[in-house]
């Protein structure tokens, strides 16, 4: 156990996100993301949903504010317009750590493409459909 730092962060996970350097991307993907066919590294954490994962995980992650699109979503199938509790989710979450980025949906073949090219991708045991998200790691500023 470690001070400060949310149990439900495995080693294997806190190395990944200390091994991402500014503009690598993780994402958290629900039980039903084909986690494991698109991963180049691959952590799991199925016991966690969406919220608890996020949470956890941007609590440690900086988010990147330096180019537009940092966090980036699933759209529906067919109906891009459409709004999902999972959403919902991931704007909250990320709102609680960062409100100056906003999440940019995306049609679901170019999400699964986007996610390839991820450092670390996190296999959630998310049941709510379009629970996957794609973050860019920002930078933490030197101390004043």
């Amino acid at each position: 156990m470690l001070i400060g730092i949310d149990p439900i962060l495995s080693a294997d996970l806190l190395h990944g996100l200390r091994a991402m350097g500014h503009g690598d991307t993780i994402v958290i993907a629900d039980g039903s993301f084909p986690a494991a066919t698109v991963a180049q590294r691959l952590v799991n954490m199925e016991a966690a949903d969406l919220k608890r994962a996020l949470g956890a995980i941007l609590s440690v992650l900086p988010i990147d504010e330096d180019e537009p699109g940092p966090v980036i979503g699933m759209e529906v199938i067919g109906q891009p317009e459409q709004n999902m509790p999972a959403h919902d989710v991931i704007r909250a979450e990320v709102a609680a750590v960062n409100d100056r980025v906003a999440l940019k949906l995306v049609e679901r073949f170019a999400f699964y493409e986007l996610a390839k090219q991820a450092f670390l991708v996190v296999a959630t045991g998310e049941r709510l459909f379009y629970g996957n998200v794609i973050i860019r790691k920002g930078t933490v500023a030197p101390d004043a």
